[in-house]
């Protein structure tokens, strides 16, 4: 003969509670042919529900030996238990068991998301179901929305929706009244005239009455087995819907459809975990802008002194007080612009003066120095002229002034021709120098006023030793080259090392190096926030698997397998993230254009805010995991049992 559709052989089933071990199934030897309308009965605590359990596969027994279509099921993996009861079992629960935020169609069409139906025709055929059931004017309402009676249909319908060839009804008439409950078991029963086998679990006798056979268990014992005399009746054949072939996209998109879902229902709670992940991604992106803003501000400041300069001091290196030391002369500058690559040497002999005209008066520097001063420091005049080499030979007593003197001193008229006192010495304007700003130390460097180097050692300062000597390179390729000539023949020269060389390109890349651990200093305690927004969302997703733990029953009973469940709990997790990510770009975006406008500098730059980005999904994907693996995991049991 065949074999059953359901065989049990010796099952047994215990619980363990500490030290404690408890016995609910003894020896249970069943069998249940395809067709059938079963009712098993028995008081509370009798062992109806964990035999149930154990038949719809949603528990295992302890020992003995269950067999499907012949099959044993013991040999069955997780996920092969879940197709086994998305493809064969349909449940319907006393407490119905729906979802909360989805509406009688979504609730409906559950199990043909995980048997991998098209949207279109599982959508249809939960309206179908609804409609054949007399609900088709409840179909967009949630389980809140519905009657007993009416959420107990709609469980019937999910339970058909992939054919439900062995409906498993535990107490399916207990919460509800009495109408409502003869409508269910109407129901049942014309389900049982179309082919479908009906396992019904009832501790009421008159409802186990409309079976065709009632099996009655008493402490974990089968005591009695009745059939009833069966009249022949036309059977309306089942309906068995077409499977889906399912695939990646499909699954992706419904665990996404899914996580807004929850997130919609939930959006207090939503919006507090957002709100890490964007103050960590806004942080990111506007520290990073500041700090590589501060950066590029300072080497352009740098570099507008000239990259290819070698600066000359008076005074042995890391000697105290060499400023005031006497060492440096013209014939310095003179020597040092005579060697290969050196496009010029200029000596600077500098100090404050007291200016006057027209009976206003300011202190300001003025810089004694030769007529190469602007090839060696990339700085010319944009009125006028520069003095010459004859200016120089004959001590003229001209100037060129910074923008700050010509708007300070010369506020209503051109300083072109004009005369001016420095230190009781009239000079003639011949010149303004184009306008500079401020240095990288914050010196103003238009409040300047230049004199030949003849004239402003003989009649300003009284002294032919200069402060320092500018040496402009030809080629900076050779910049260590040409500094170690300028060092050798400055030795030769004095005969000792008395005077301290600064390589402009060494400046420059050592302030480069300071700001960028400055930058990267600012971008780890952006980071830092963004980890700490990161574990807001595995503790926001663990709180929700506990407050979700039936919700994963229901999926797992409709058939969801591990990779369903751990996938959606995932892309929750990546949503929140993306999202969070996504406003957290806005946020940064629009703060540092908002500290930009405000005079800071900051560089806008594609790489930080990728960076967040990029943080921000993996923040989802590395705190996700945890939470969703956890629900991968739970019992199917255990998780519908749960409050």
């Amino acid at each position: 003969m065949d074999s059953p559709l359901i065989r049990l052989k010796g099952i047994t089933k215990s619980y363990q509670s500490g030290e404690l071990t408890t016995q609910v199934l003894h020896g249970v030897d069943l069998d249940i042919e395809a067709g059938e309308f079963v009712a098993i009965v028995g008081s509370s605590g009798s062992g109806k529900s964990t035999l149930m359990n154990i038949l719809g596969c949603l528990d295992k027994p302890t020992t003995g030996d269950y067999e499907f279509r012949g099959q044993s099921v013991a040999k069955l993996n997780p996920d092969q238990l879940a197709a086994l009861r998305r493809d064969a079992f349909g449940f319907v629960f006393q407490n119905y068991n729906l979802l909360a935020a989805a509406d009688a169609v979504g609730n409906v069409e559950l199990p043909a998301v995980y048997s991998g139906r098209a949207a279109p025709e599982r959508r249809e055929r939960a309206k179908q179901l609804l409609t054949q059931l007399g609900l088709e004017d409840r179909l967009d309402h949630k389980p809140g929305q519905l009657s007993g009676g009416q959420q107990q249909r709609v469980s019937i319908a999910r339970a058909l929706m992939n054919g439900g060839d062995i409906i498993l009804a535990d107490e399916p008439t207990g919460a509800l009244d009495s109408q409502s409950g003869k409508d269910v078991m109407a129901l049942l029963e014309g389900l049982s005239r179309q082919g479908h086998t009906i396992i019904l679990i009832t501790h009421d006798a008159k409802v186990a009455a409309h079976a065709d056979r009632l099996i009655e268990i008493k402490d974990g014992h089968i005591v009695s087995d009745q059939r009833k005399p069966v009249e022949s009746a036309p059977v309306t054949p089942k309906q068995t819907p077409p499977r889906g072939k399912g695939n990646v996209l499909n699954d992706l998109g419904e665990a996404f459809t899914t996580a807004l879902r929850s997130l919609r229902s939930n959006v207090f709670r939503t919006m507090l975990t957002l709100l890490g992940i964007v103050i960590g991604v806004a942080s990111v992106i506007s520290m990073l802008a500041i700090g590589q803003g501060a950066q590029q501000e300072v080497v352009d400041r740098i570099s507008s002194m000239g990259s290819n300069l070698l600066s000359v001091f008076p005074g042995a290196p890391n000697q105290r007080g060499r400023w005031s030391v006497a060492s440096l002369v013209p014939e310095d500058a003179d020597a040092i612009d005579l060697l290969p690559n050196v496009l010029a040497a200029v000596p600077e002999l500098s100090g404050n003066q007291t200016l006057r005209r027209a009976g206003f008066d300011q202190q300001t520097q003025v810089n004694a120095t030769y007529s190469t001063y602007p090839l060696a420091r990339n700085w010319h005049p944009v009125q006028g002229s520069f003095f010459t080499p004859e200016d120089e030979e004959l001590t003229a007593t001209v100037a060129v002034i910074g923008q700050t003197v010509a708007r300070q001193m010369f506020p209503d008229t051109d300083p072109l021709g004009e005369f001016l006192l420095i230190n009781n010495v009239l000079f003639r304007v011949i010149g303004v120098m184009q306008e500079r700003g401020a240095s990288p130390w914050g010196q103003d460097q238009d409040d300047v006023v230049l004199v030949p180097f003849s004239t402003g050692s003989l009649r300003l300062f009284g002294q032919r030793f200069v402060r320092n000597v500018t040496v402009a390179i030809d080629d900076t390729n050779f910049m260590h080259e040409t500094h170690q000539q300028v060092h050798n023949l400055l030795l030769e020269r004095h005969g000792q090392e008395d005077f301290t060389i600064r390589n402009m390109a060494s400046i420059i890349e050592t302030q480069t190096e300071t700001e960028n651990t400055m930058t990267i200093l600012l971008g780890v305690i952006a980071v830092i926030s963004l980890v700490v927004g990161g574990i807001g969302v595995m503790n926001i997703m663990l709180v929700s698997v506990t407050e979700r733990t039936r919700e994963i029953g229901v999926r797992m009973a409709t058939g969801a397998r591990r990779l369903h469940i751990m996938q959606q709990f995932m892309i929750e997790a990546l949503t929140v993230s993306l999202i969070g990510g996504v406003l957290g770009v806005a946020i940064g975006l629009g703060t540092t254009a908002v500290i930009g406008s405000l005079g800071t500098p900051v560089l806008y730059a594609t790489t930080p805010v990728v960076l967040a980005f990029a943080c921000a999904f993996l923040t989802g994907l590395i705190f996700g995991f945890l939470p969703a693996r956890k629900a991968s995991r739970l019992d199917p049991v255990q998780a519908l049992s749960s409050e």
